[in-house]
């Protein structure tokens, strides 16, 4: 987990239930909070030198995959269920899904070829900058799942990623983001680098507020060892069906 920071100490001791609860009859502003300026950030080079050289790395600890990894056994259709689609954006070599898991599309969308080529999981992959082109090609209602792991907090221009995000999905569709406190901390923006963990879930739920038609997003604290190990936070929604 070379060049990224934890921020363990104070923000691990938040209690499941605080995280849990901020996204909870929620009174959002009118209009989106956040200025342009909170989405720079400290190494605005270009994405693609940055991620240029694979990283067959894990960017959270064991515990810590081990939780998404059960999240996700909790909420994926069944395998080789008949028309499910499933888009990891933001992957790389692995993509944490539970061992075995199969559909007869798995798409992943990344920043490296070589990574793309290792992950086990996908039957198709695309190497795209989200932040240079937010639109998604895919058609309209596609998927059944969305999942991001640890890679929200890079998103420059989220609003127009989860509107894309929610046209692509299909009508009650899952879009899972889930992040921990480490990052690569010149890449991530201001918003994310300048405020803590249950800031950060307010943050991924006012994505999906703003960007319109999902459920009102939830907050799970899946941390499998607080204050010991990484933690994990998830905000997910749904599309909504009409």
């Amino acid at each position: 987990m070379a060049g990224e920071r934890s921020s363990f100490s104070a923000i691990a001791r938040i209690k499941k239930s605080e995280i849990e609860e901020v996204l909870k009859n929620v009174d959002w502003p009118e209009q989106f909070p956040f200025k342009k300026e909170g989405f720079e950030r400290s190494d605005e080079s270009p994405d693609q030198t940055f991620y240029s050289t694979p990283r067959f790395v894990t960017h959270i600890d064991d515990p810590a995959i081990n939780a998404i990894t059960q999240f996700y056994a909790s909420v994926f259709p069944a395998s080789d269920t008949a028309g499910v689609t499933l888009l990891d954006m933001c992957s790389s070599w692995v993509s944490h899904y539970p061992k075995g898991y199969k559909q007869e599309r798995i798409v992943g969308m990344g920043m490296n070829e070589d990574e793309l080529k290792r992950n086990p999981v996908l039957t198709e992959y695309l190497v795209q900058d989200l932040n240079v082109d937010p639109r998604l090609p895919f058609e309209d209602n596609t998927f059944d799942v969305i999942t991001n792991v640890v890679s929200v907090d890079y998103l420059k221009k989220p609003l127009d990623v989860f509107k894309e995000m929610r046209r692509i999905l299909k009508p009650g569709g899952l879009a899972v983001m889930s992040f921990s406190n480490r990052c690569f901390w010149t890449k991530a923006i201001s918003i994310w680098t300048s405020t803590g963990d249950a800031d950060h879930v307010w943050i991924v739920g006012s994505y999906f507020h703003y960007a319109g038609g999902f459920e009102p997003p939830q907050a799970l604290d899946i941390s499998p060892n607080p204050g010991r190990t990484d933690p994990m936070y998830i905000v997910f929604s749904r599309k909504l069906s009409a």
